[in-house]
Parts: structure tokens; sequence; C-alpha cells
């Protein structure tokens, strides 16, 4: 029997490189957010702070075949790596190259596509926001040329492939003019090269209107943003949806959400009970390094709570048919959001997603 295969996304972001320099000082990386954040409310768990790993820098193989290591601990199937094209242009894109190259990690792993364009924010160094950094751009000339850099990764052993098929997910597909003739075409292509017959193609979607879209228009899978749909616990004059009004007025908190209810709108019935609906885990969310006091934050984020989060998912998916589970995030600290240890529950979290599996009989390799 196929068992359930955990994929987490996976930023690239922790080094350095010439477009972040340029636009937000010498050395801007993830880490400079994450280490200078403060707490905002009390009890607010802010700075995170990473213990085994400390504040790595990807371009070091090392810190790569660590993380790895720590993620098979956890059950974790395989990372999915967010890449950034733009029209030709790439950034971030040297600590996935150096795992193509390099043949390490030996760990599956796929590709999700960040096709937003960039804006300048709160961290700019020169303060404007909302100035576009670089642009994303779509033509028919784009999608090929798009598909032809990112050959060689769909043709290793190690990427990805569902049915046959290599993954492939896009963040914001229905930001693109024509996103049917771009995978009708990166299907055609990977035809043709003899990789395979066709791409497994994911789609992102913010909410449960998308997702109806986008099952329609020849995805294979879409996978729901969690994050969005705390918006549906503060319809009408709840007691939170007012607390976080005052709290806002008064003190300038962030927007909060106890994690306790993001259990029971993280599996939806309609939605990820269905084979072309990929369920999420997310063990937390704090916005705050990155937004301040503009951000989300999921408040109380306990071991506890993260269990049974994930015992319910695993539970659930493993009656599905399509028995892939999204896990977001491995290591967005900018956005509290990670599996990765920290000071405060070193490999807690970990521990629990493993022990979660076991009862499964573990995660499929």
């Amino acid at each position: 029997m196929e068992k359930v295969k955990i994929i987490a996304y996976y930023l690239p972001q922790f080094h350095p490189f010439k477009q972040n320099n340029e636009w937000w000082g010498k050395g801007f990386t993830e880490w400079t957010n994450v280490a200078k954040a403060k707490p905002l409310f009390k009890g607010h768990y802010q700075p995170k702070i990473p213990s085994d790993l400390g504040f790595y820098d990807l371009r070091l193989p090392e810190v790569r075949e660590e993380q790895a290591q720590l993620a098979k601990e956890a059950g974790v199937y395989g990372f999915c790596y967010w890449h950034y094209w733009f029209n030709g242009t790439e950034l971030m894109e040297r600590p996935f190259k150096e795992v193509l190259l390099s043949g390490k990690p030996d760990f599956p792993f796929c590709l999700g596509w960040a096709n937003e364009s960039w804006m300048a924010k709160l961290w700019s160094k020169n303060g404007v926001t909302g100035k576009t950094l670089i642009e994303q751009t779509y033509s028919d000339e784009d999608n090929i040329k798009h598909f032809e850099a990112y050959k060689v990764a769909f043709q290793d052993q190690r990427y990805i492939r569902i049915d046959g098929k290599p993954f492939f997910l896009i963040y914001r597909p229905l930001d693109m003019p024509d996103v049917k003739t771009f995978m009708q075409t990166w299907n055609k292509l990977i035809s043709k090269s003899g990789i395979a017959e066709g791409f497994y193609f994911v789609a992102h979607a913010r909410n449960e209107e998308e997702c109806d879209i986008l099952r329609n228009m020849g995805f294979d899978a879409v996978n729901i943003g969690p994050t969005t749909r705390c918006k549906e616990l503060y319809k009408g004059f709840t007691k939170e949806r007012l607390e976080n009004k005052f709290r806002k007025i008064l003190s300038g908190c962030p927007n909060m959400v106890d994690y306790k209810h993001i259990n029971n709108i993280i599996w939806k019935k309609g939605y990820e009970d269905h084979d072309d609906v990929i369920p999420t885990l997310i063990p937390n969310w704090d916005h705050s390094p990155r937004g301040g006091k503009n951000s989300l934050v999921f408040n109380h984020c306990t071991p506890e709570l993260w269990k049974e989060q994930a015992v319910k998912v695993i539970n659930l998916t493993k009656n599905k048919s399509n028995k892939l589970i999204m896990l977001k995030s491995w290591n967005e600290w900018g956005e509290g959001n990670y599996m990765e240890p920290d000071l405060k529950y070193g490999k807690k979290i970990i521990n629990i997603l493993a022990d979660s599996l076991k009862n499964d009989g573990g995660t499929d390799r």
C-alpha cells in the first residue's frame, strides 16, 4: 500500500546575492529580519533563534546535507524548492543549482515557481514601499526558455514524479495571462525530449474560490494556502475579531489567530478530501519579522496542537488515493514558518511529525 508523502516548501534566501545587496543593503539575507525581530505583545515568541543549524549560509554544502538529514528524521519525503524566474533572470538560484550539479544531498526534490513581481518591502534600505523591484512578465518565447533552463533538473533521478510525471507547482497561476498554454507548451516539450509524457502540474490557491477555478483549468492538483483561510474566522462580530481590532487600535498589535483554530480549518470537506486537492500541514506562522505590526501571527503554536494537526491530516490523507501532503514550510524563518530546530523547542516539532507518520507506517521513499 502506498504511504503518505510529505513535500516541504523550501526557501533558498539564506545567502547574499547581487540584487539583495542592491535593493536592501550589502549582506542582506532572510536572517537580517529574523535576527532583529522583537516581541510585539505580551507572550509573543520573538525573536526565533535557530539552534542546531545556527544562522546558516546555503552556499555551504554541509548545511544542505544537514537540512536533508533533519528532513529525513522528520519523515519528509522531499523538498519543493522555490525558484524565481523573471523572463530569463533568476534570483536565489545558487543553492538549488549547486544541489543539482553536485548530486548532493541525495534527497528527493521538485520545483515551485514563485511567479510574482518583487516589491520593495518594509525592510527596504531607503524606506520605499510598493516600488517594483523586478517585474514578472510572460511570453511564449519565455515559456520555452524557462523549460530549457530547468530541463536538466527534470532529468535528475532525485526529481519527484507522480505517476511518472515531474511535479511542478505554480504559486500564482491566475496571474498568468494564459496558464493553459504554458502547461500545454511544457507538456509538449518534455514529451518531445523523452523525459516524461508530461508534467504533474500543481496550482497554489489562496482560497476555495480560486481552487474551484483552478480545478477546471487542467491542473492535476491544487494546494490551498492555509493562512488566507483565517479570514473566515473573523466573519461577523466574533469575540476574537473584536479583540483583534481593539488590540490593533490601542497597542498596534498584529492580527492574531489562535493556532487551535487552524486545526479546524486545515481540512475541508469538498476540498482536501478530494484527490485533486493536496492538503497542507503548517506548524507555525508569524510574519512579524517581515511585516511588523501589519502581520498575521498564529498565537500559541504549541507542540501539542501541532501533534493534533499532524495526526488529523495524516490519518485523513492515508484514506485517499492521492497521498500527497504539502508542508508549509521547511525553513521560512522570516515568516515564523519552519520545521528546523530552534532554541525554544529544539527538534520537538520534527519528532512529532516523525511519530505521527510512524502510526501510518512511515513515509514512502
